[in-house]
């Protein structure tokens, strides 16, 4: 039975992985924009090599034969062990991924849900900053960089992803590709686009290269490289009317808008903005919301932006509720009623006022529901509920909330255990469940990963062969599929979490599991 369950485990991990592959877009490496393309010497060729030598040749050559020779940079290092947190920092050892395939991992990164429940997102993010040495395989390329970069994007983390690329020295024309696209989005193309006029090597495409020209105050020369690449026929008609009208809005005035394309680049999305016919970022990837992020965006705009990078863990709390505080809402429905739930519990909190307090804190906290905000609520909003003496019921809803945040642990030493649930839940946090009870098959399983299971035997065996970070890419694909619809992997990667010593990680998982109602 173990046996059966493990390998059940491994073909869900791997089919996920495989959907990487073939489901469409499953990283942002499929809206960024072709910025800069692969220069022709290093193109990769078809062909199938030939033997070396032929047994059946004469022994004199009738003619000369050039041989296509393809060349290797051997002292360009892999960006792969790259990363922004050392192990002091994420706990994983140096050997993170040192015995697994670079091309394996890239895929299971690549498969990595990111709507998953907060815990897991944390430990994503975790595994895709660490400083680690290089796989097997690792190259020049940078395959497990890419893709760590890519799912960063996926997640909408500009920043950590921006710093990340300026760490490796984005030099060659993937690395720059990504580092000039996230420029855009950050509104920090200013040092990309003077990196692309030195470093003619990244090969910028031509309406990349107007951009920059532009950008940098050389609209002469911007214009004559536009005029140029368009004799030659090296430009899209849709760049060229784009970079037209960007380089002189001027003529183009009173002339009906371009329709809005389905999958708009960076690149494009900026330009559109700097003509005057800015795009809505939603139903574009979340990395676009960061534009809407801005001072200069209307404010329900910012706020619906915020909620959306907030729910992946791209923005943290500070920033999310300064913006729901940022001034009065002068309307009322949908967002503007999450406004003022929030602002009213924040005022009731200012004054200390319990009655206040536990009236406002019931509609701010389904105003969260709503959004899925609900763990980003309880990092920012539960020291301050602590300090309040509740009565029972707001007393009970404060302590679920304190479960979501980081001091799950001590709210549940000081909650008054009112229910079975209540008992159950206070196990999970202290990591102890051997005196209680399981109700239901979601605490069932969690109540099996603290007690009785056994991780499957192929992930341990991972981890002893050097693929901890494999296995880990591999549990975490298996608890977001069984979080939906399997509490038996929940449970299996529940155990193997905290075999390896994630403890926070598995306590943290458990209580969002079963706290929060959506089943991702």
């Amino acid at each position: 039975m173990q046996i059966c369950r493990a390998a059940c485990v491994l073909f869900l991990s791997a089919t996920v992985a495989a959907q990487a592959q073939d489901q469409g877009p499953m990283s942002a490496v499929d809206w960024l924009s072709d910025s800069v393309a692969v220069p022709a010497p290093f193109a990769s060729s078809s062909q199938s090599p030939q033997p070396l030598i032929n047994p059946d040749e004469p022994p004199v050559a009738n003619s000369v034969v050039t041989p296509q020779i393809s060349v290797t940079p051997l002292d360009s290092p892999s960006p792969d062990p790259i990363g922004l947190l050392p192990s002091e920092v994420t706990g994983f050892p140096a050997g993170l991924w040192k015995g697994s395939d670079a091309e394996t991992l890239a895929t299971l990164v690549q498969a990595q849900r990111v709507d998953s429940l907060p815990a897991m997102q944390a430990l994503l993010r975790n595994l895709l900053l660490a400083e680690a040495d290089a796989p097997l395989g690792a190259g020049p390329d940078g395959r497990l960089f890419l893709a760590r970069v890519d799912k960063l994007l996926d997640m909408g983390a500009l920043e950590p992803a921006q710093a990340l690329l300026e760490a490796a020295n984005p030099d060659t024309p993937a690395l720059f590709r990504r580092w000039f696209d996230v420029s855009l989005l950050t509104g920090t193309e200013g040092r990309a686009c003077t990196a692309m006029r030195a470093r003619p090597d990244v090969a910028p495409t031509p309406a990349a290269r107007v951009f920059c020209l532009a950008r940098n105050g050389d609209w002469s020369a911007a214009a004559l490289t536009l005029n140029t690449v368009r004799a030659l026929g090296d430009i899209a008609d849709e760049e060229d009317a784009l970079l037209s009208r960007f380089l002189d809005p001027d003529l183009y005035e009173g002339e009906a808008p371009f329709p809005a394309p389905s999958r708009p680049s960076p690149l494009v999305f900026r330009m559109r903005e700097a003509i005057g016919e800015p795009m809505t970022v939603a139903g574009l990837p979340r990395a676009f919301a960061h534009a809407d992020l801005r001072s200069t965006t209307g404010w329900k705009s910012q706020l619906e932006a915020a909620e959306r990078l907030a729910r992946n863990g791209a923005i943290g709390p500070t920033r999310l509720f300064g913006i729901y505080m940022a001034r009065r809402p002068a309307a009322s429905g949908g967002v503007w009623d999450r406004v003022a739930a929030v602002q009213a519990l924040d005022r009731a909190l200012e004054t200390g006022n319990a009655e206040a307090v536990a009236a406002t804190l019931p509609a701010a906290w389904e105003a969260m529901q709503a959004v899925a905000t609900e763990v980003a609520f309880a990092v920012h909003y539960q020291p301050r509920l602590y300090e309040v003496s509740l009565d029972a019921d707001a007393a009970d809803l404060a302590t679920e909330i304190g479960l979501l945040s980081p001091a799950y642990e001590a709210v549940a030493m000081d909650a008054t255990l009112r229910s079975q649930s209540d008992i159950f839940l206070h196990g999970v946090a202290r990591g102890d469940l051997s005196d209680v009870r399981a109700v239901g098959p979601r605490q069932a399983a969690v109540f099996a990963a603290f007690t009785t299971a056994t991780p499957p035997a192929e992930l341990t065996a991972m981890v002893q062969n050097a693929k901890l970070g494999e296995a880990l890419l591999r549990a975490m694909a298996v608890f977001n599929e069984g979080a939906v619809s399997s509490p038996s992997d929940v449970r299996d990667a529940l155990a193997f979490l905290r075999l390896v010593g994630l403890e926070d990680i598995a306590r943290r998982l458990s209580l969002e599991y079963l706290l929060l109602s959506r089943q991702s």
